[in-house]
């Protein structure tokens, strides 16, 4: 069995009967008006649920990247008078920090399946081509299948109102992550994420499906709302540990108190 027919089998055939899955569902609550688009919608929820383990570990890379960075800035700064010197060092952080190599690795494999099952999702898949690959257990759905989301949006042709929503998306998202990071940004990364990369995005996904928008539009927003409720958390953890520091003091007073009575 080739690599084309494992990917098949193991990521887009269970995922693409997922879809139909929740077509059919949306069908039944419709009384048959059911909706691609919303069933691609809930879709994107399971995916980004089923990655949460390794979003959140996203973090703790960062975290590891950050320190990889300061501690190569200290290298070039410290051996500044001896290149040589400054990349065996740097090539010694890099080698004891391979962990975050491969998480990096395995974050970009697994993003690059991802577009290639929503691309053909939406490009052969629902037009008809792999309904072959429905599982014989499945309920049994209408055909053609509605690809027209809200009335509006046609999944299967490119969308300048969902590009323009997604790049939207993008630039709120970077906004926020930067105002809620605990590291400093420079102004090159400012720039670079909140204007470059909402450009360029729009650009690169000018004429892809918009069904795929639809994927990356909620999966912005599922991020967006994660950011906010990690900030939060982060907000109420230093409060408690504030907190906590303000009554060591007291507590050591306290103690001092009782053992000096405790003597006299």
């Amino acid at each position: 069995m080739h690599i084309g027919s494992l990917f098949t089998a193991i990521i887009y055939q269970p995922f693409f009967n997922l879809l139909i899955f929740f077509y059919w569902c949306l069908d039944k609550l419709t009384a048959g008006n059911p909706d691609m688009g919303v069933a691609v919608i809930l879709l994107t929820i399971v995916i980004r649920i089923l990655l949460l383990p390794m979003t959140l570990s996203g973090d703790k890379s960062e975290s590891e990247r950050r320190q990889i960075s300061a501690k190569v800035k200290e290298i070039e700064s410290v051996y500044s008078h001896d290149p040589v010197l400054v990349r065996q060092k740097t090539k010694q952080v890099l080698r004891g920090s391979r962990s975050v190599l491969i998480g990096e690795i395995i974050s970009l494999v697994v993003q690059v399946i991802i577009a290639l099952m929503l691309y053909r999702i939406f490009a052969t898949g629902l037009e008809g081509k792999d309904f072959h690959l429905i599982y014989s257990f499945m309920p049994e759905i209408k055909t053609p299948i509605n690809l027209v989301f809200l009335g509006k949006f046609d999944l299967a042709h490119a969308s300048l109102g969902l590009n323009l929503i997604q790049s939207i998306c993008i630039f709120l998202l970077e906004t926020l992550a930067i105002l809620t990071s605990p590291y400093p940004h420079s102004r090159d990364e400012v720039v670079r994420l909140q204007l470059v990369l909402p450009v360029v995005s729009f650009l690169v996904f000018m004429f892809l499906p918009a069904g795929k928008k639809v994927f990356v539009i909620t999966t912005l927003i599922f991020s967006i709302i994660l950011t906010i409720i990690k900030f939060i958390r982060r907000i109420y953890l230093e409060r408690i540990e504030k907190e906590q520091a303000e009554h060591i003091p007291d507590e050591a007073l306290a103690t001092d108190r009782i053992l000096v009575e405790t003597r006299m």
